[in-house]
């Protein structure tokens, strides 16, 4: 059987002059892409950094950085990835604790004088991606360390989790296990992973930063597919549209973010012609938002879920499954995947409870834990009896006020319904009385407003008096995590500071 290393290096040999990945309106082909990968694959030789080596990266979606990725990967290195979003102060502090043997990245972020230092302060081999095909890599930095973490085997991915309710943390995802997760989403398709591969015709939109589990997927996804892929910095709705509309892809994908932004930018229902389905992930999807955008564009907005520390995909909407079963199972994130049980618990007890009930969702899998036991993750969910799955909520950021309990999502809903407010998120602030409250950030659609008044008398008439957040401030846009979900601790930050 085929591997995800195999099946991508021969992808990559079929035609190495064919053009593979776009950035910035310029095609970088199959050989430009090797070229990346065997320039440093010859740096770390020279230098005696072996397969199990843990490798940080400062990713930026370019062309020459997913070329890094790959040659980490499929050289059974591991990829540490280090933000290039982050304020010069934190990512030079990320690469002194991350202790990693090499750092990786483009001249750009090597000219950020306190991002050199740190490495050179690591002792960290350092590299530079330079964007020359005559010379795409060289060395700018010699080791000079030697308190390094290095051991990484079978470690395919050291990947920061995205930080919405706190900071970020790293994960170790085992090399095996991402190949399986990348090959099981063949299903998504009706891909037959054994079949001899091929080059595609058909381009993807790739607008999901590498510094977030779902870019990296994408990534190998789309490499093992033989498709080519359109790369984006981040999304942004007129270049997103753009890319549509010039490559004709039948299905794209954002957070459901984006699904608010196009619709409020009022793209017209032309521009996104040639999708049959919008993918999304990473956050929870408003049904009526899903709706909304289904009426205006004709499109069916199919949810993925997945996480992190559970190794990306869970559970997702095939076509197929969404034209047969959408309508009756309005808000579902779709089937549990290949592979993958689920079922719901009692938080208390942690006994199993019948279809249809509310609890929290336990995982199993051969690719989770010891592959025999229940995993239990943070999510309240429901499942029906044939294996479709209702995310309702976190059970680790519930507020308790004063002894009451209250769920973030529950507000956020309340506040989604006012017909002004476009986005609503909601964090715990100290309280030297109740011990916690909520407050809450809102932004409102173009052309329309509500006041902080106005939408406290109008949460006051849907939720009950201890969920009324005890701030209420509009912002034009949320900060945001690289995933493009509200960061919860920068916006606790602002409502700290009004």
């Amino acid at each position: 059987m085929p591997t995800l290393n195999s099946i991508v290096r021969n992808v990559m040999a079929i035609d190495p002059a064919a053009p593979a990945l776009e950035y910035q309106g310029q095609w970088h082909s199959w050989g430009d892409l090797s070229g990346v990968i065997d320039a440093v694959e010859a740096l770390l030789q020279r230098h005696r950094i072996g397969s199990g080596t843990r490798i940080g990266g400062i990713l930026r979606n370019t062309p020459p950085m997913a070329a890094v990725i790959i040659g980490t990967i499929t050289s059974d290195r591991c990829v540490v990835t280090l933000n290039p979003a982050l304020p010069d102060e934190k990512l030079a502090n990320d690469i002194i604790a991350l202790k990693t043997p090499v750092i990786i990245a483009q001249t750009e972020d090597w000219q950020r004088a306190p991002v050199r230092d740190a490495v050179a302060q690591s002792g960290a081999l350092g590299i530079e991606i330079t964007g020359d095909k005559d010379q795409p890599a060289r060395l700018i930095m010699e080791s000079t360390g030697t308190d390094f973490h290095s051991d990484a085997a079978g470690i395919g991915i050291e990947m920061l989790t995205s930080g919405t309710t706190g900071a970020p943390k790293r994960v170790p995802l085992k090399a095996a296990n991402f190949s399986k997760m990348v090959l099981d989403a063949a299903v998504f398709e009706k891909r037959d992973i054994d079949a001899p591969p091929t080059l595609s015709r058909a381009v993807s939109i790739s607008n999901t930063p590498f510094s977030h589990i779902g870019g990296i997927f994408s990534l190998f996804v789309t490499l093992s597919a033989g498709r080519k892929s359109c790369m984006l910095d981040r999304f942004r709705v007129d270049e997103f549209v753009d890319a549509v509309q010039r490559h004709r892809p039948k299905v794209a994908g954002a957070p459901p973010s984006a699904l608010r932004m196009i619709l409020d930018a009022g793209v017209p229902k032309e521009a996104l012609s040639s999708l049959v389905a919008f993918r999304t992930s990473t956050a929870p999807l408003d049904p009526a938002l899903a709706d909304q955008f289904y009426e205006h564009f004709g499109i069916p907005v199919l949810q993925n879920y997945g996480a992190t520390e559970f190794a990306g995909g869970v559970a997702g909407w095939t076509l197929p499954d969404f034209l047969k079963s959408g309508a009756q199972r309005r808000g579902s994130v779709g089937k549990m995947n290949p592979g993958v049980d689920g079922r719901i618990v009692d938080p208390e007890s942690g006994e199993p409870l019948a279809y249809g009930e509310k609890g929290l969702l336990e995982l199993r899998a051969k690719h989770l834990g010891d592959g025999r036991n229940w995993v239990r993750t943070t999510d309240l969910a429901r499942m029906d009896e044939e294996q479709f799955l209702w995310i309702l909520g976190r059970a680790d950021n519930a507020i308790i006020r004063g002894g009451f309990k209250i769920i973030p999502d529950d507000v956020v809903k309340a506040m989604e319904t006012h017909p002004a407010v476009l986005e609503a998120c909601v964090v715990a602030l100290s309280d030297p009385r109740l011990g916690q409250v909520p407050a809450a950030g809102y932004r409102v659609k173009a052309g329309q407003s509500v006041a902080a008044d106005e939408l406290r008398a109008y949460l006051r008439e849907r939720l009950t008096a201890y969920q009324l957040p005890t701030k209420l401030l509009e912002v034009q846009d949320f900060p945001r995590t690289p995933s493009m979900k509200p960061s919860q601790p920068e916006l606790k930050k602002l409502l700290e500071a009004a």
